[in-house]
């Protein structure tokens, strides 16, 4: 990054930061601190094991040295400050989950956004309809990047270790699935995961029972350990087992032809089966909840790598929240710069083409192109 692009975006931020409020987390004396400032060198340097009295101090730090991002501990300390982990004295931490659309899909920024969104929405379904928080105890955050981040500040999770946040993450995410729990019981009224994996495992034998006989044997072949006489029987025995299935009847667990191809379609990575399994599934980044010390984006700050607000919202806001109008702070005076990309983006309810060209944009624009490294500030300032 030139410097005249550094210098244009810590003076954006730096004005930014002049007139609008940092807004502190809950139990802020309790709270380490971390901050990356814009670094001419390029290299990435955290400030951290910092800590805070007041709200004030925490404005009079970010207004003096105008960081690119703001983190604080989901973790409360008695000494937060201190140098070292083992010193801080760690006191319990709320419950993050973390989604980002990076690990979701690829693809046109607004549609990534779009995506993560709708992950999110599932997200809080569980939390709330399963395993029975309050919509009061969660918080919802835009993380001004590609996701977003939920806390839960339940007092009850507080004290978690890393193998009860396992748990909870494993759950969301559907990860250590035991088929015989969900078709090897009576289900008249299946809910959560028994519901996504009934559902899962009844769409896959019907759209296994439409392929081409060749298509359908190399489908359950491909699975690990199953024969191609195994496949056969198992072909032969799937239109009585999505009978029973859809009918809430228990698939017999000795049934020897079909419960060793239902545990290697359950235990597969990828494929068909496994494709509409995660669509019940609310994929948030497992490190993230099962951390019980780490340091997360403060909303109210700006995010370095895009220039868009950290947005906190009630999770009934989020359905309609569009963080390419609603999280950006910067207006829409021309500046001119140099893009390296050729492309589209829509930013403010506008769509702009992108050339690898000198062109004027929004500031806000501006500032999302040169914090993502995709254009420089034209002609030195």
């Amino acid at each position: 990054m030139k410097a005249s692009t550094l210098e244009f975006l810590r003076q954006r931020f730096s004005g930014h930061y002049q007139k609008e409020t940092i807004v502190p987390p809950s139990s802020l004396t309790r709270r380490e601190w971390g901050f990356l400032m814009f670094d001419a060198s390029g290299e990435t340097r955290m400030r951290r094991h910092i800590a805070f009295g007041s709200s004030q101090e925490v404005g009079e730090y970010v207004r003096s040295f105008t960081p690119a991002h703001i983190y604080y501990s989901g973790a409360y300390y008695e000494t937060p400050g201190a140098p070292t982990m083992d010193a801080k004295h760690w006191a319990g931490a709320d419950l993050i989950f973390d989604l980002d659309a990076d690990h979701i899909v690829r693809g046109a920024y607004d549609l990534m956004l779009t995506r993560v969104r709708e992950e999110t929405i599932k997200l809080l379904a569980m939390l709330t309809d399963e395993l029975g928080f309050s919509m009061d105890q969660i918080e919802v955050v835009f993380s001004g990047g590609r996701g977003y981040h939920i806390h839960v500040k339940d007092p009850a999770v507080r004290g978690w270790g890393s193998a009860e946040r396992r748990e909870m993450i494993d759950y969301v995410c559907g990860i250590g699935i035991d088929p015989g729990r969900f078709l090897a019981a009576s289900s008249p009224s299946p809910r959560g995961w028994r519901r996504r994996y009934i559902a899962a495992m009844s769409e896959y034998l019907s759209w296994l029972q439409g392929l081409p006989a060749e298509e359908a044997m190399a489908e359950i072949e491909r699975l690990d350990g199953v024969s191609e006489t195994a496949a056969e029987r198992f072909l032969a025995a799937a239109p009585e087992m999505l009978r029973k299935i859809r009918e809430g009847v228990p698939v017999n667990q000795n049934d020897r032809v079909i419960w060793p191809v239902i545990r290697a379609l359950t235990s597969a990575p990828d494929g068909a089966f496994a494709t509409r399994l995660k669509q019940g599934a609310a994929l948030a980044d497992e490190p993230v909840t099962t951390d019980v010390k780490r340091l997360i984006r403060l909303p109210s700050s700006l995010h370095g790598g895009s220039g868009f607000r950290v947005t906190r919202l009630l999770p009934g806001e989020l359905a309609d929240f569009d963080p390419l109008v609603d999280a950006v702070v910067f207006g829409e005076k021309d500046i001119l710069v140099d893009c390296t990309v050729k492309g589209s983006m829509k930013l403010l309810g506008n769509t702009y083409a992108l050339e690898k060209s000198s062109f004027n944009v929004p500031e806000a624009l501006a500032v999302f192109l040169c914090c993502r490294g995709m254009a420089e500030i034209s002609g030195g300032g």
